[in-house]
């Protein structure tokens, strides 16, 4: 394949950017996001990696999955790289995408050599009280209309609310958020939640035994930024506060983001 690539692949659309032959990096987005939220960080990565980009089954362009559980997510993803052939991949997961990357690495060590968490919330206790438009989209009975019926400019309200900076969604990020229904992210929100219920994030990486980055803003109206520190627990991790930066690194703070994970993958630190 060239340069930038789609296909489609385990019922999920997936991008590649660099070189085949370049050291793969796998980028894997949050809930109620895509593939495309990695937009402003690809060039630089993909300088230096092949990138692949997938969005999560339900979101974006994928197709709808008879499963969400972050295990069976993971799995998808799992079947995806061994077509590609791809083992010791640096695994990227934003948000509850750093929850399918963990199970990634849990289901399959083979798979992945390092991983890399930005604003991956590690405990339920964590979890500051949602934004008040987040919340009344997603709240029954309400909810289920007012999600068919947001628009542009709403779902753009709902995105800044999770940030510290302004933040350019192009019309393309807007539109794969709008494919996302209803039903999908209430039922993925109820799964990212079993899975850091049944065990929090720094004690699975904690069994892995492989280089861990975590990446924080220091603003982050979605988790406690303080939060981030029950990383430290975690042997071979280091972690990563940005300065009024909030939710979204790779979005408020592109080049500082890009520098640490290439950083990262180019010395396991």
């Amino acid at each position: 394949m060239s340069k930038h690539d789609i296909e489609h692949s385990h019922g999920m659309h997936v991008i590649h950017d660099g070189p085949r032959q370049a050291p793969p990096l796998l980028l894997i987005h949050g809930s109620g996001a895509s593939g495309s939220f990695w937009s402003p960080v690809v060039p630089a990565l993909a300088g230096h990696h092949h990138v692949i980009r997938v969005d999560l089954p339900g979101c974006g362009q994928s197709l709808p999955a008879p499963s969400y559980d972050v295990p069976a997510q993971a799995g998808q993803v799992a079947a995806l790289l061994d077509d590609l052939d791809l083992r010791h991949v640096a695994a990227v997961g934003h948000s509850s995408g750093g929850y399918v990357a963990t199970a990634l690495a849990e289901q399959r060590p083979d798979l992945v050599g390092s991983l890399a968490l930005i604003s991956s919330g590690p405990s339920l206790d964590a979890l500051l009280p949602q934004p008040f438009i987040l919340r009344v989209l997603l709240a029954p009975p309400l909810g289920p209309l007012l999600w068919s019926r947001r628009s542009d400019a709403m779902i753009r309200r709902g995105i800044s609310t999770t940030t510290a900076r302004p933040v350019d969604l192009p019309d393309d990020m807007v539109a794969d958020i709008r494919g996302i229904t209803y039903r999908v992210m209430r039922t993925v929100l109820r799964r990212n939640t079993a899975y850091i219920a049944e065990q929090i994030v720094p004690e699975r990486l904690a069994a892995l035994e492989i280089p861990v980055l975590v990446i924080f803003g220091a603003a982050d109206p979605r988790w406690k930024p303080s939060s981030a520190h029950q990383y430290d627990a975690v042997p071979n991790a280091r972690v990563e506060l940005l300065s009024g930066v909030g939710h979204l690194p790779m979005l408020e703070a592109p080049e500082t983001t890009s520098k640490l994970l290439l950083g990262f993958t180019a010395t396991g630190r």
